[in-house]
């Protein structure tokens, strides 16, 4: 409906108060997937701390004026300090500025988000989150992977791939894990995919097991790599990230739903 979304402009929004961070979610990708409380955080913030994952197109979409600073961190490559960025968002707001801290994704799923809100809370700066929509969920979802079936689980374990050290999380109990739900959705898992692919096939998950693969998902260039957990030994080394991985049958459903084809590619927004 036309003029739909100016009705918004009278909406009773919560205050951004100068001296106070905002932890918005900006979605698995595409710039449309922002809630609309973050997209009104985008318009009122003076400066904007962001991740790697942040859509630059989502970031078109803020207040001119306000400030950006990079704050990405990606595996393997030179990356800032968490540290640093939380004494950031800290010093920002002690000076009154209104702190909008955008992150890929939900800041609660795998985001650090509740540490940084922890030392917020720290120093007695009040903060808001707003959740995001999770590569987990919505980033399978524009694979045609629903997350969950009635027909086919009841559960779902969301895990990383990676743990501080930047290896293999080593306090998984992986036979636990392997055996406790018919589908595992693990965040930045490709680069110890092997090893971690042996530890469930030991703990006795079937080699037959599909997984999938989405790389840079519900953006224009997503690609699905559709695979068995038995044949993950033989992956290829330049599989593009950032990736989410679904183990479980649940992949089976993207033979039906994959929807995000064709023309569903050309929207700027999603």
């Amino acid at each position: 409906m036309k003029g739909h979304f100016a009705a918004l402009d009278s909406a009773p929004f919560p205050l951004f108060e100068p001296g106070t961070v905002w932890l918005v979610g900006a979605g698995p990708g595409a710039p449309g997937l922002i809630s609309v409380l973050g997209y009104y955080a985008l318009g009122q913030a003076d400066v904007i701390v962001y991740d790697a994952l942040v859509n630059e197109a989502l970031l078109a979409l803020a207040d001119p004026r306000a400030e950006r600073l990079y704050a990405g961190k990606r595996g393997g490559k030179p990356s800032e300090k968490q540290a640093d960025i939380t004494l950031r968002l800290i010093e920002l707001a002690e000076a009154g500025k209104r702190v909008l801290r955008l992150k890929g994704g939900d800041p609660f799923m795998f985001g650090r988000g509740a540490e940084e809100a922890m030392a917020l809370a720290a120093r007695g700066i009040a903060f808001r989150i707003v959740p995001g929509i999770s590569s987990g969920l919505g980033g399978l979802a524009y694979a045609g992977i629903p997350v969950t079936h009635r027909d086919i689980n009841h559960a779902v374990i969301f895990l990383t791939g990676h743990d501080e050290t930047g290896g293999v999380p080593a306090s998984v109990d992986w036979a636990a894990i392997a055996n406790a739900a018919p589908v595992i959705v693990m965040f930045m898992a490709v680069k110890h995919l092997r090893s971690i692919a042996q530890r469930l096939l030991a703990a006795g998950r079937d080699p037959a097991d599909r997984v999938a693969i989405v790389s840079n998902a519900a953006l224009p260039d997503q690609m699905v790599l559709d695979v068995t957990l038995g044949s993950l030994d033989t992956l290829p080394e330049d599989i593009p990230t950032p990736a989410i991985v679904v183990l479980g049958p649940v992949s089976r459903y993207r033979d039906i739903l994959d929807w995000y084809v064709g023309e569903a590619r050309g929207n700027a927004l999603g």
